[in-house]
């Protein structure tokens, strides 16, 4: 029997158990048929506020969680960190606490650090999301891939999935981690052992660095974003190197099963991590991941809602 979701906040998939999660994504199968319809919208947040604060530049992400709130009938408002009162000094508590008095049912945050978004949700009352905090969690990410995974292969339990490229900067290949290996699913990860974070084997994957041997024993890869940004010490491959060595291309899939499944978050860098051709080839999900994120994520804010209502009438003011 599959749990009730009781959590007024969804801030990483760490914390969630596998009948939490299997919930999040029977929801969201429900929910996918409303982008299906004439008319996108159903009234299961009608009256409800969702505040999108964005502390880093989002264009997918933002724009899946606005389209997700508006189709659950929900108002929505946009917050930029540089154009709100941050940029006046103004702490995260602080402006989740001024957007609460303004009567705000959700907060959507994404921020450069991570815990900022488990901060905030013990700080306010409404419901926090954890659109990304720092390299820690983005699961909202996570669960749309999944969702497309089990859409594409019909289970999650025992498929083979590699992760691959910028492991110790990914927020999403940990919130993948936590989730693939709650739902059964065997997880190799593969990178340059600078970008393998250490005793992540701690976390239930295999590590390799021989892209063609986390190829060879994949259903699905999930190619990572190189993060350069990131790279404050030059610690990078460079990146011609890192497309030769780790880069998906079509001459490296002759070696995978035919009908492997490629991912990625996005955005992409083409002639990086993944050639133009794979990325738009037959075995590209990535357009239906972004799609999917919809319904992941209007699941998302409508269990979180649920139970702050039901919280918020079984403790007396």
């Amino acid at each position: 029997m599959t749990a009730a979701w009781s959590r007024k906040d969804l801030l990483g998939l760490e914390d969630l158990n596998r009948e939490e999660i299997s919930l999040i994504l029977s929801t969201a199968e429900s929910f996918k048929e409303v982008s299906t319809r004439e008319i996108k919208k159903v009234p299961a947040l009608r009256g409800k506020t969702v505040v999108n604060l964005f502390y880093e530049p989002s264009t997918r992400t933002r724009v899946s969680f606005e389209i997700a709130a508006k189709r659950l009938s929900a108002d929505v408002i946009n917050i930029a960190s540089e154009t709100s009162s941050v940029r006046k000094g103004e702490t995260l508590i602080d402006t989740g606490r001024n957007i609460e008095a303004l009567k705000v049912d959700i907060i959507v945050v994404r921020h450069n650090y991570s815990g900022a978004a488990v901060m905030l949700g013990r700080s306010v009352k409404a419901s926090v999301i954890n659109a990304g905090d720092g390299w820690h969690e983005h699961p909202t990410q996570a669960l749309l891939d999944i969702f497309t995974l089990k859409e594409k292969l019909g289970r999650i339990e025992g498929i083979k999935v590699s992760i691959v490229g910028d492991i110790a900067h990914s927020r999403v290949a940990r919130s993948n981690i936590w989730g693939l290996t709650k739902l059964g699913a065997n997880v190799t990860v593969c990178a340059p052992k600078i970008l393998i974070p250490p005793a992540i084997e701690e976390m239930g994957v295999k590590v390799v660095t021989d892209i063609d041997e986390a190829l060879a024993r994949s259903d699905a890869v999930n190619v990572l974003r190189m993060q350069f940004e990131r790279d404050g010490e030059s610690a990078f491959p460079r990146q011609l190197e890192y497309f030769k060595n780790f880069g998906i291309t079509r001459e490296r899939l002759k070696k995978a099963k035919k009908d492997i499944i490629i991912m990625h978050p996005g955005p992409l860098n083409r002639g990086v991590e993944i050639s133009s051709e794979i990325a738009d080839g037959l075995n590209s999900v990535i357009l239906e991941q972004v799609t999917n994120g919809i319904a992941v994520r209007m699941a998302a804010m409508f269990l979180v809602a649920q139970a702050n209502e039901n919280i918020s009438h079984e403790t007396p003011d």
